[in-house]
């Protein structure tokens, strides 16, 4: 039907419908859609691009969406399209492109928008969540949506031509956005678009498609483009022959949420809250992070699952530092908030391959293993994934017991597994993507097998 029909079908007493676009770690997407369900009620459908999740929601439920901490990145779809017919030509292309823009079903989009501004304000919500300032540009990359995949590390140049931002948004970190009154209108609102593209039988750049489609927008609405201080980003999402046209909703990604003192190779929250729901923690549960870098998995946990315990534990003392850090800085962010501040997590240094802790004592051990491509080497990995695999099984509950381990090096991590058959299974592996490199995290339980009396250890 007409854009005036569409837009009256949708308004029932002032409540509209739309559907919200998440971008989420490749790899989890099931998770989010899981998480959807059991917050919001709904059904997400996995986008065809791998990191991305679509579901409906009601504009009185839009506070809901900011409760996800699978998400790392919110938007509301302006229109989809799965074959979009691209021309040709290049030029034709583009010119398509910019007559797309006036063509365009904005008007609940832009309702959503300004509803969400307001519930940022009065919520505070998503605002920078720590004080820090950014740090060096290895920590700042990028946080728009525009990154197929949010590193915590710059990927190589050459993938930057599917990726390109117009410009680096290094500064847009630290930026807040109060811009958004109630009345956006009697102001000049300022904007930019972020084109994100993949595939390879396209004519055009990202930087060609954000220009024109840009320069489009900005003649139909009289808007300013402005890359750094904008009130609102569109999103220009083009994968093969879908196109996506989306209005962010959240200024920075989530998965920076809780951490304020980074290291080397800090794993987004969000990818943190994947591998915890993967291993289910219950109450009461005790779950180990034998090498815990900066803390950013168990502090997810004792955020999001509370009824457990965590112990976090490095044999770095930077890395124990950090953690806690970390920890102290949550506690008092909380503290202010006037909500509960402790948080069931401690902080030990400790030798990985010899742990302080009783035999069969421990539900989950989960960790982020010393990538072979980021930290330490191929060589050392091999040293130490087998006795370190040895002593999560002893520590871990027989029969019950469960470890989910994040880690780069495939080859080494099946072999040392393979070579203790004995004490751990495979249950499942998600593949995902870390800062642009390739990895997998593993779910593995714990067999009946007594520690110190299987085949192997004879």
């Amino acid at each position: 039907g007409s854009d005036v029909e569409k837009a009256n079908d949708a308004i029932t007493g002032d409540v509209l419908t739309v559907t919200i676009g998440a971008t989420v770690p490749t790899g989890f997407e099931h998770t989010a859609a899981e998480e959807v369900k059991e917050k919001i009620g709904v059904d997400a459908r996995i986008g065809k691009d791998r990191g991305r999740i679509y579901f409906p929601i009601t504009t009185d439920k839009l506070f809901q969406v900011h409760l996800l901490k699978s998400v790392d990145n919110l938007f509301v779809v302006v229109e989809e399209d799965d074959f979009y017919q691209f021309k040709e030509s290049k030029e034709d292309t583009l010119r398509e492109m910019q007559q797309l823009a006036s063509k365009l079903p904005w008007t609940n989009a832009l309702e959503v928008w300004k509803l969400n501004g307001t519930l940022k304000k009065r919520k505070g919500y998503r605002k920078r969540g720590n004080g820090t300032k950014v740090k060096s540009n290895a920590e700042a990359t990028d946080a728009t949506v525009a990154e197929t995949e949010q590193q915590e590390l710059p990927q190589a140049e050459s993938a930057a031509e599917n990726q390109t931002k117009a410009e680096s948004t290094a500064d847009r970190e630290t930026s807040t956005q109060d811009s958004e009154e109630a009345e956006p209108e009697a102001k000049l609102i300022k904007f930019r678009v972020t084109c994100n593209r993949a595939g390879d039988k396209h004519s055009f750049t990202s930087n060609e498609a954000a220009r024109d489609f840009g320069g489009a927008v900005q003649e139909f609405f009289q808007w300013k483009a402005d890359m750094t201080k904008f009130d609102i980003e569109v999103l220009l999402n083009i994968h093969k022959e879908e196109v996506v046209i989306g209005i962010a909703l959240t200024e920075e990604s989530l998965h920076r949420r809780n951490i304020s003192h980074f290291g080397p190779t800090t794993l987004r929250s969000t990818l943190c809250y994947g591998m915890l729901r993967l291993c289910k923690p219950q109450a009461s549960d005790i779950i180990i992070d034998p090498m815990c870098g900066t803390g950013a998995i168990p502090l997810e946990g004792a955020i999001e699952f509370n009824s457990s315990f965590y112990v976090a534990g490095d044999n770095n003392d930077m890395a124990v530092n950090r953690t806690v850090n970390n920890v102290s800085h949550i506690q008092r962010r909380r503290a202010d908030k006037g909500s509960a501040s402790g948080l069931p997590i401690d902080t030990v240094q400790w030798d990985l391959c010899n742990l302080p802790i009783r035999t069969g004592s421990v539900d989950i051990v989960i960790t982020d293993m010393p990538f072979g491509k980021r930290m330490g080497s191929r060589k050392k990995n091999w040293d130490l994934y087998p006795p370190c695999l040895r002593e999560m099984a002893r520590v871990c509950t027989p029969g019950t017991g469960k470890a989910v381990l994040l880690t780069q090096d495939k080859k080494c991590f099946t072999k040392a597994i393979s070579r203790m058959g004995g004490l751990w299974r495979r249950l499942h592996t998600v593949w995902v993507n870390v800062g642009g490199l390739h990895a997998g995290v593993y779910l593995l339980k714990r067999t009946e097998a007594v520690f110190g009396q299987t085949p192997e250890d004879r």
